[in-house]
């Protein structure tokens, strides 16, 4: 029973955090200049959130990558005009790439 028991509470506390993440990656995107270049379902300068997601969906490690790219800039991931580095903490970043990548 322990052995079931214990995973079980692993997982449920793993899911009671998904909406958490969702509220606060919203929020966080909000209250940064993200939203100048970016919409969630429309590419705009860079492409639209949900096509980051679709794109990264099943790939190990793109959480880790995405924040990255997020913090300290990209260029030629999504066509020519590159991605400026943003002004925000390693956490914020995380926050921000965990949501990006729970939209569809």
């Amino acid at each position: 029973m322990k052995k079931l028991l214990i995973p079980l509470l692993a997982l449920g506390g793993a899911l009671s955090l998904q909406p958490a993440i969702a509220a606060d990656g919203e929020a966080l995107f909000k209250s940064k200049p993200c939203a100048a270049c970016h919409n969630v379902s429309m590419k705009m300068v860079g492409p639209a959130l949900n096509e980051v997601a679709a794109k990264n969906a099943g790939v190990e490690g793109a959480a880790a990558t995405l924040a990255a790219s997020i913090k300290n800039g990209s260029s030629g991931k999504w066509g020519p005009i590159p991605m400026p580095p943003n002004a925000v903490s390693e956490e914020e970043a995380k926050i921000l790439a965990e949501w990006v990548l729970s939209l569809k």
